[in-house]
């Protein structure tokens, strides 16, 4: 992650596109939340579909500002899938759910505004 989320932070060093093409970021539809009251930061544990290629991969989001559980399942997000997985207390991340901080810091997930299929690579 940024160690910088103010929105006048300056941008960060240019990098080759040919890096950019390495990080795979892909949509997928949330069919899980639960609560993650071990966490040290507030968070969810979310079960996400990426379609037949990648499947359903963990996560662990800090969206527990914006998002209710409730209004997670059915949700289209974007997420990193191919950073390899980080243990988060008890549980193993396997993807980086993306998100944006509001003008408050709190985390709104990066997803399209119209249905995209699960598994759709963002280029």
């Amino acid at each position: 992650m940024h160690l910088n989320h103010e929105t006048d932070a300056a941008a960060a060093d240019p990098i080759p596109f040919d890096d950019f093409l390495k990080v795979d970021i892909r949509i997928g539809t949330i069919v899980e939340a639960e609560p993650f009251p071990e966490a040290r930061k507030p968070a969810f544990k979310l079960k996400i579909d990426f379609g037949p290629a990648i499947g359903i991969k963990k996560s662990s989001a800090q969206i527990v500002d914006r998002y209710t559980l409730d209004e997670l399942v059915g949700r289209q997000i974007a997420a990193v899938v191919n950073f390899p997985p980080r243990q988060i207390g008890k549980y193993l991340s396997e993807v980086l759910t993306l998100g944006f901080a509001d003008a408050t810091g709190a985390v709104i997930l990066f997803a399209p505004d119209v249905p995209v299929p699960n598994g759709s690579r963002l280029f």
